[in-house]
């Protein structure tokens, strides 16, 4: 039924999605050139931007904004306007989209309950100073950048890191001033990450507004229950890797099943790749050992934030049955309870649903046919970490998935399938090998090399006691 349902979902997206999307990428087509430097045609983008905003209560704002901004008159609080009406604009989108995943899934979604603003006056010059940056960028644009502008911010992003609830801003701001920094000369790439580069800018610029932290997650609550883990999606970059863990909450008092994320986080160095990465994560060895034997835990007291993810404490959590990621799906995936979307995290390019698919075809592309509509499999999210590859998922019968809205199309990244191996029909997810991997071929590949993190690790033992 599910095969059917999303068929209906791939007809078409939302009403004005298209038309919203054009006016965001004409505003970050200006940001690329930059904003002092805007030929005529490119000077109207903000003011279309703003025009959607006419007849609400920030279109005045909005309208002065692009108006000044056209004029060469740049300052904090226009680009902070702008910026704000580019994240409603794109939130318009994202809720369009996922009202119409949840009409599909028949899924329920919990409603969201804003937080109460957090005052944080010690760091205004930090804040500051990341605007002032941010809004340098905005002025000489993407092609303008050089090496002198990205290190400007490096100060910034040190003393932001101190205070704990800037952290995510510092974090931010460092990582968007490493593919500034690697990109340079930025002036002779043919092409940029145009969305990503204006998605990061809007971001930090609204999280380094003054006497407000407006994207920090806050706990709400306490959960306990029995845990059953859908699959682990794998974030890994050159110098830390996620493991993000979704999965379905069956409360200890007999409340509605949800859905909830949790995460564990280690930083690494880019000669860590592979199988070796699980190794970063020791110190959750409960929750390795549930990811990888396919079993339930039972999880007591852990704190649930707004939007749907739970701090995992390994201490607070124990090993139960058995527990299938199909039979988990099969069972709760329809009536479960969704999280809620936090304000910051509005955007199409973050939704990520867990489904079931059945009943599908693999076409010669690898994307399954779903009886006359197509849904592209992205293999290319498969981490390398795991036995999942686009060999088993092209000849798999079942896939439990994270159904993403990427590039203007819906797209399914498989976190575990069902496939024939050797005559027989196992399920083969991507956090198989999170205490090690058994394939010995792969084994034997990894003896070979040494263990990388063994070594690291004795010597950075080392160092310190010398």
């Amino acid at each position: 039924m599910l095969a059917v349902q999303l068929a209906g979902l791939l007809d078409g997206d939302p009403e004005g999605t298209r038309e919203a999307l054009a006016l965001v990428d004409g505003f970050d087509d200006a940001l690329v050139h930059g904003l002092a430097r805007l030929s005529e045609e490119r000077a109207e983008a903000p003011a279309a931007l703003a025009g959607v905003f006419s007849a609400t209560p920030i279109g005045d704002r909005l309208a002065e904004a692009a108006a000044k901004v056209a004029s060469g008159s740049i300052t904090e609080e226009h680009l902070t306007a702008l910026a704000g009406g580019r994240a409603a604009l794109f939130g318009a989108v994202h809720d369009a989209l996922l009202a119409d995943l949840d009409a599909a899934l028949g899924r329920e979604r919990a409603p969201w309950y804003p937080a109460p603003r957090s005052e944080q006056d010690t760091a205004a010059n930090l804040l500051g100073g990341a605007r002032s940056w941010l809004r340098e960028l905005a002025i000489i644009g993407w092609r303008g950048v050089d090496h002198d502008l990205v290190s400007a911010v490096d100060r910034i992003t040190e003393g932001l890191t101190v205070v704990p609830g800037l952290r995510r801003l510092a974090v931010l701001l460092d990582g968007f001033a490493a593919e500034l920094r690697a990109s340079c000369p930025i002036g002779t790439m043919e092409h940029l990450p145009v969305r990503r580069w204006a998605d990061l800018w809007t971001r930090a610029l609204l999280l380094a507004q003054d006497g407000v932290l407006p994207g920090e997650p806050r706990a709400v609550a306490t959960v306990s229950g029995r845990l059953l883990i859908l699959g682990v999606d794998v974030h890994e970059h050159g110098t830390a890797v996620q493991f993000q863990v979704h999965a379905v909450l069956e409360p200890a008092d007999g409340g509605q099943a949800r859905l909830v994320r949790t995460s564990v986080t280690a930083a690494k160095v880019d000669t860590i790749i592979g199988p070796a990465l699980w190794k970063l994560a020791h110190d959750h060895k409960v929750l390795l050992a549930a990811l990888a034997g396919h079993l339930s835990l039972e999880v007591t007291d852990l704190p649930l934030l707004d939007g749907g993810d739970v701090i995992w404490h390994d201490d607070r959590a124990s090993l139960g049955k058995p527990a299938d990621p199909f039979t988990t799906a099969r069972l709760h995936l329809a009536g479960v309870l969704a999280p809620a979307a936090p304000p910051l995290e509005r955007v199409p390019v973050r939704i990520a649903e867990p489904v079931l698919i059945e009943g599908y075809e693999v076409t010669g592309d690898g994307s399954f046919d779903l009886g006359g509509s197509v849904l592209a499999v992205d293999t290319a999210r498969l981490p390398g970490c795991g036995p999942l590859t686009p060999k088993l998922v092209a000849g798999s019968s079942a896939c439990v998935g994270l159904v993403r809205w990427d590039g203007g199309r819906w797209l399914l990244q498989p976190l575990a399938v069902q496939a024939k191996v050797k005559r027989e029909t196992v399920a083969v997810g991507t956090g198989d090998w999170a205490q090690g991997p058994t394939d010995p071929k792969v084994v034997k590949a990894e003896a070979r090399s040494g263990d990388a993190v063994a070594v690291l690790r004795e010597r950075a033992g080392r160092l310190l006691r010398q």
